[in-house]
């Protein structure tokens, strides 16, 4: 039953107040009145399909606090951000804070009031967390990117793993809503399994997007015809790439060939990534050049087209990315750009992704010693990482370190984060009536201390990101001088002061071991490595294909069955046949039927049909182009068995 003090009513007000909506989108209401009914629910929705307000509204209307579970600090703190900003208190931690902000920020919860709590999954096991997390007041666990916690999955953290053991210390009345845009059938059981819901529960739309024509373009100069392409259609779009260096290079490509582009990645500084996500989504920009970094909290919903110049190694991240176009349900295209050289450059990744074994082992030990960590230590600690002084330091290949890293979190032994753009934080750890004893004591930090309290809010309570570069242009005094009143004013134990830094960090989530009980199993590593393989096999079908329908490759991917779209290229090739799809497939049922009996010649076959002869030459020429049927050198024809 619904909680009788909260009603999908006042539900739907609350979406009109704080995000100007006046009706749910689909099974946005289904999630909220299960999450009400407090069953535990798993969400699956289409990238775009507003996720986050099937726990966001509930939360609200509820009392107590959501905690949400998210391994995308960027996007931990952007809605963060975006909550407080609508007056909604909420507060986040996670592995780039330092213990004494992690302690205040659980604090502020318990005691506050607040209504959603971020945290980071590897956060979750710490002995600080398991105590506090006991004296919340939980409303709802939501779990963002809730495939992570299979391992059947693409994008397997170990970490999430140990989310069940939330139930034994929550109240266990408390639900939980699993969230994620794409997981196939095996990883949506996995889920619910590893998660321990108390009964199975999806909710899904299908992952058809039917405004979405999905297109393949085999060319070998492909920065040509992208060039001829933009120029030749119009609207906003993306063209995803792999690598930072290209990002740039296919922007000022563009950019030198009169079209609006810009490009994006993760090692640009948060600042101006806000700035050019900003300027591409109010239409300044017309192109923005990506890697996979951009599409967090996209909202633009007239994106027409997305581009990938590099083929994606999973169904999964590709059919997420193609998702960003066309959310306002008007037509948009998907375009895949493929060359043979794109087959033999993901086959060669396959070698890269999976370093051998001792290799693993040299980077795990290589990685303790520059940390400087002893044989058993480190558990739970966090460390920043510089990956270039450390590959660098260690004469350590790049992407073979970087993936021996990879397999050292999938194997549950360190967690690393990209690097994170973390600003400069200040908490005033004196009350309000000492601090201004102290000003009045010291009128040299006066003014200085009026700026602080007049430029933010919050420091009395909390940890609060500041700007020096703003402090500095708002009271006309150095940068230097900012700086050296905030460490000065730290020194006395006035404030508290974070300086800012861009970094990656490692966590060790078990203390380091010696390199023989370092366990990688030969079966797992073959597992994984094999899962993988066949995730890119599956990329390169769908690339290949000549003959079977885009939208129906992508859906059958992820268990869905439907009929041909009508709009890929592969269908369009048909649709020019001029023939409607039933008469297409009763005569290619009718060949195949005749081809699994004899072996006639074209001419035969096409008397053998009973259906205009013109129409049936169509479909056979058609089957011949795209390599459904062979023909040997007496002309005779029969059907390919793979097709």
């Amino acid at each position: 039953m619904v909680q009788p003090n909260v009603n999908i009513e006042q539900c739907r007000k609350i979406l009109t107040k704080y995000w100007g909506f006046s009706s749910f989108r689909p099974l946005q209401e289904e999630i909220i009145i299960s999450v009400l009914e407090g069953r535990d629910t798993l969400a699956l929705m289409p990238t775009g399909g507003g996720k986050s307000i099937t726990f966001q509204v509930p939360a609200i209307a509820k009392e107590g606090t959501c905690l949400v579970i998210t391994p995308l600090i960027a996007l931990m703190k952007e809605q963060v951000a975006r909550l407080n900003s609508l007056e909604i208190k909420s507060s986040a931690i996670h592995s780039a804070m330092s213990r004494e902000e992690i302690d205040i920020a659980l604090e502020n919860c318990i005691y506050g009031d607040y209504k959603f709590l971020y945290v980071s999954p590897e956060r979750i096991t710490t002995q600080l967390f398991q105590t506090r997390v006991r004296r919340l007041n939980l409303s709802l666990v939501a779990i963002d990117e809730a495939h992570c916690i299979s391992q059947w999955g693409y994008d397997f953290r170990p970490s999430y793993l140990k989310i069940a053991s939330l139930r034994g210390i929550i109240d266990p009345g408390v639900p939980f809503l699993a969230l994620t845009a794409t997981a196939t059938k095996t990883v949506v059981a996995d889920i619910m399994d590893k998660l321990e819901f108390r009964e199975k529960n999806v909710l899904q739309t299908s992952f058809a997007r039917k405004n979405i024509s999905y297109l393949v373009r085999q060319v070998e100069e492909k920065g040509s015809y992208l060039v001829k392409t933009l120029k030749g259609i119009g609207g906003s779009g993306i063209v995803y790439v792999r690598s930072r260096k290209r990002c740039r290079e296919v922007a000022e490509m563009l950019a030198e060939n009169g079209i609006s582009a810009d490009f994006y990645h993760a090692g640009l500084p948060d600042e101006l990534r806000d700035r050019k996500q900003a300027s591409w989504s109010s239409g300044q920009t017309r192109i923005i050049v990506a890697t996979n970094a951009f599409g967090m909290g996209i909202d633009k919903a007239d994106v027409r087209f997305v581009i990938h110049w590099d083929i994606p190694d999973s169904i999964e991240n590709y059919f997420q990315e193609c998702g960003r176009g066309g959310r306002d349900n008007k037509v948009a295209y998907a375009v895949l750009l493929y060359s043979p050289s794109d087959k033999t450059r993901l086959q060669d990744s396959l070698r890269h992704k999976f370093p051998p074994v001792e290799k693993i082992k040299d980077v795990y030990e290589a990685l303790c010693n520059y940390l400087n960590i002893p044989l058993g230590s480190g558990k739970d600690n966090v460390y920043d990482f510089n990956m270039a002084e450390f590959v660098s330091r260690f004469r350590l290949p790049v992407i073979e370190t970087y993936n021996s890293l990879s397999f050292l979190q999938r194997e549950g032994y360190v967690e690393f984060t990209e690097e994170i753009n973390n600003p400069s934080r200040v908490h005033f750890v004196v009350g309000r009536d000492d601090l201004y004893k102290f000003q009045v004591a010291n009128e040299s930090f006066d003014g200085f201390i009026k700026l602080l309290l007049r430029s933010y809010t919050g420091m009395f309570s909390e940890y609060v990101a500041i700007n020096e570069e703003s402090l500095s242009k708002r009271a006309g005094i150095q940068r230097d001088t900012i700086y050296q009143f905030l460490v000065k004013l730290s020194s006395l134990n006035i404030i508290r002061y974070i300086p800012g830094k861009k970094t990656a960090l490692v966590i060790f989530t078990e203390e380091r071991l010696e390199r023989k009980a370092l366990l990688i199993s030969p079966e797992n590593y073959l597992y994984v490595k094999d899962k993988y393989s066949a995730r890119l096999d599956r990329m390169i079908d769908y690339a290949e294909s000549k003959n079977r329908c885009r939208a129906v490759i992508l859906l059958d991917y992820f268990g869905e069955e439907s009929d041909r779209c009508g709009t890929c290229d592969i269908c369009r090739e048909r649709n020019e046949l001029e023939l409607s799809k039933y008469e297409f497939d009763i005569i290619l049922e009718d060949i195949k039927a005749v081809l699994a009996e004899r072996q006639p010649d074209a001419e035969e076959l096409v008397k053998m049909i009973d259906y205009p002869a013109e129409k049936v030459t169509k479909v056979l020429r058609w089957l011949l182009d795209h390599n459904k049927i062979n023909q040997d050198r007496d002309r005779k024809l029969s059907w390919k068995d793979d097709s």
